[in-house]
């Protein structure tokens, strides 16, 4: 059998490749352990409850050893702080009510949120409401391109070809569509 390092590999093994054992743990002790003090910096940032700290290590542990012994990663810091990151993501879903303090950086785990709160569904169909009793007041053509453009997405192209008019008529109806909902919406005139 060939030196790895003929190949070009640094290790006993190639990235991407299964490890034995005994390489499998000398790489989690000369790779991965000598991270702990980053990686418990990173927790204690974006974790509110310090006594959960030491399990998350541990799990952390856990799935990067699990994960390298089917293969190993390429770049061991990256993978295991992106480990780390998505064992956050799932205690944060887990938890369903995430209190402002559990992540100091809410935009870098990029949770999404489940379901909007009662008060914002409120809202949302009043303005929904309003908007649609708006709409109702504009001239038939105006509000027909309004709803293609802004509801369906069409361009102009596709609006003209599907009400049998001239793109420039389309541009002119949605101008006009809009100014008067403004206007309707708003109680002030748009125009100049």
């Amino acid at each position: 059998m060939a030196d790895t390092r003929e190949r070009g590999c640094e290790d006993l093994r190639c990235a991407g490749a299964p490890m034995s054992a005994p390489d499998l743990q000398a790489w989690f002790v000369r790779e991965v352990l000598p991270l702990e003090a980053q990686l418990t910096q990173f927790l204690r940032h974006n974790w509110r409850n310090r006594s959960d700290i030491a399990d998350l290590l541990q799990e952390i542990y856990l799935r990067v050893f699990d994960a390298a012994q089917r293969e190993r990663p390429e770049n061991t810091r990256a993978f295991v702080f992106a480990t780390a990151q998505n064992l956050i993501i799932d205690r944060v879903r887990r938890e369903k009510i995430v209190p402002i303090e559990a992540v100091a950086e809410m935009d870098q785990l990029l949770v999404p949120a489940d379901d909007p709160s009662p008060d914002h569904a409120v809202i949302a169909r009043d303005e929904l409401r309003r908007v649609q009793g708006a709409l109702d007041h504009l001239p038939a053509r105006c509000r027909e391109a309004l709803v293609m453009k802004q509801v369906n997405g069409l361009s102009r192209r596709e609006i003209a070809h599907r009400m049998g008019i001239s793109e420039k008529t389309v541009k002119w109806y949605l101008a006009d569509g809009l100014r008067l909902l403004a206007d309707i919406l708003y109680g002030e005139s748009t125009r100049k």
